[in-house]
């Protein structure tokens, strides 16, 4: 299919007068709307403006620009059907057989705080996805483009072809729709963004990398972002070394940061297979690592390591002693990255992203034929809303309760935290019986050589019966924290109370699944 005729409306100009030149140069005649044409003649590059095609100037504000016969008819006119051909012919129309089109930035201005109801709306673009879809309609004979980096590529193949493929229409064509789509799919869902479970939920992500393999080396994978988010995972983080991130990486790295954020103060998180395995808050970021490697260094092989504060060089030595999947920073001083540099296949990410992520979104799972959607487990817990059923909790013991606590829900159910220090000595996770999550975390820690004279633990969900704590308090366990709501609540208070320790309920259970 060779091209003689193409139209170009561009929001995004860039590039946009090269292109055109290129065609033009290639005997094709450009036509433009009015803004795109004021661009390509003061570059110089011959255009005819679209008024003089339609009869007609921009419209109601530039609410009507392109929406007119002589337009569509030239796009969706078939040429292999005589009868399209003869309306063409009899109402003066020829036909256009490439569209370039890039659409307002409407995604990008609902994305601001502050964005006014009216500037919104006039950011909606009506014919530009229009022309889209019809040219994308018929892309046996029209060539739709709809980004600047198809400019390059498409003036090749017609330069050493003098046409354009079926194949490479049909993927343009294909990318023109998902272009429509996920622009019809973002203000659909700022207009009902008041509506938390709609008729018809309409995510759009867009592939921000290629993945070497999902889970396992025989399943194919990538990362999408969500557009129109306000940050993602990897928004605005650089690699500065190592192999390129793993789908593992990538679900590790998700698990920690979130961890992350609900901590204060310098914090080190270490990740393994979804799940913390070391967690240590300290005065120092140094502190704070080595605390969370001593919780569990034999699970910490291979992790994912996120810390909140910058990497010196005695931190950078003390990471590299290790073998490591991931370290994750807001910075590195040069020394650090040296140190670092021996474990030249450790991915060394440093993280630029300053805009706070918005804790309110919703949580996405895939089922057999659907998706589960619920609301992120985010806010935190109201401490006013938490009840003290035995013991009487001092300042110190209080905060070692939520510290383990806001562990405990970044782990896979039943999970069973047990901290002392702004530490954990002990996790069990992803257990079926909760008494069999408290062994396994009260025998890691004995074989890690943690006491637990003094310490404190949290469960996700209540006890069912009173053999869990049991366990934990003839280890040591001082405190215990968990959501209560058991028939046997009694039971497992009285095990608590007999054992001299304290228990907090809060009201509020944290499965994580």
């Amino acid at each position: 299919m060779s091209i003689r005729r193409a139209l170009i409306s561009a929001y995004d100009k860039t590039g946009v007068a090269a292109f055109a030149r290129e065609l033009t140069s290639l005997g094709v005649e450009v036509l433009a709307s009015s803004g795109t044409a004021k661009v390509l003649v003061d570059e110089r590059v011959p255009v005819t403006p679209l008024e003089e095609l339609t009869g007609f100037g921009d419209l109601l504000g530039h609410r009507v620009v392109t929406l007119h016969p002589a337009v569509h008819g030239g796009i969706l006119a078939r040429r292999d059907v005589p009868d399209d051909l003869a309306q063409l012919e009899a109402h003066g129309i020829a036909p256009i057989d490439l569209v370039c089109v890039n659409l307002y930035p409407f995604e990008r201005t609902v994305g601001r705080l502050d964005v006014a109801w009216e500037e919104a709306i006039e950011q909606i673009d009506i014919g530009g996805p229009a022309l889209l879809r019809a040219a994308a309609k018929n892309h046996a004979h029209v060539v739709p483009i709809c980004r600047p980096e198809d400019y390059g590529p498409v003036v090749e193949e017609f330069r050493q072809r003098a046409e354009i493929s079926p194949e490479t229409r049909r993927a343009l064509a294909a990318r023109a729709f998902q272009r429509t789509a996920a622009y019809d799919a973002a203000v659909a869902g700022w207009l009902g963004r008041d509506d938390a479970f709609p008729e018809t939920y309409l995510p759009v992500f867009e592939r921000y990398m290629d993945l070497s393999y999902g889970e396992n080396p025989h399943q194919r994978a990538a990362y999408y972002a969500q557009k129109g988010a306000r940050t993602h995972l990897l928004a605005r983080v650089e690699q500065l070394q190592g192999r390129p991130l793993s789908f593992n990486n990538l679900g590790d790295l998700s698990a920690a940061r979130l961890l992350l954020l609900e901590l204060e103060g310098p914090a080190a998180v270490i990740v393994k297979h979804g799940n913390p395995c070391g967690v240590g808050l300290a005065e120092t970021i140094d502190e704070a690592y080595a605390k969370a490697l001593a919780g569990d260094p034999v699970s910490a092989y291979g992790g994912v390591v996120v810390l909140n504060r910058p990497v010196g060089a005695a931190l950078g030595k003390a990471i590299a002693r290790q073998f490591v999947e991931v370290v994750f920073a807001p910075g590195y001083d040069d020394a650090a990255l040296h140190e670092l540099s021996a474990r030249d296949k450790a991915r060394v990410l440093v993280d630029g992203e300053r805009r706070a992520f918005v804790t309110t979104e919703r949580d996405l799972r895939r089922v057999l034929g659907g998706l589960l959607l619920q609301d992120r487990d985010a806010d935190g817990d109201p401490l006013d809303a938490m009840d003290v059923a035995c013991g009487d909790p001092d300042t110190a013991t209080w905060e070692e309760l939520l510290f383990a606590w806001t562990v405990a829900k970044h782990v896979t159910s039943n999970a069973i935290v047990l901290g002392r220090g702004g530490q954990t000595l002990g996790i069990g996770a992803g257990q079926m019986s909760r008494v069999d999550a408290v062994r396994i975390a009260v025998e890691k820690a004995r074989q890690l050589g943690h006491s637990l004279e003094g310490a404190v633990l949290a469960s996700d969900a209540f006890f069912p019966f009173a053999d869990g704590p049991r366990l934990a308090l003839e280890a040591g366990v001082a405190a215990i924290i968990q959501p209560g709501g058991s028939k046997r609540d009694a039971e497992v208070l009285a095990a608590v109370r007999d054992a001299g320790a304290t228990m907090v309920l809060t009201g509020r259970r944290h499965f994580r699944h």
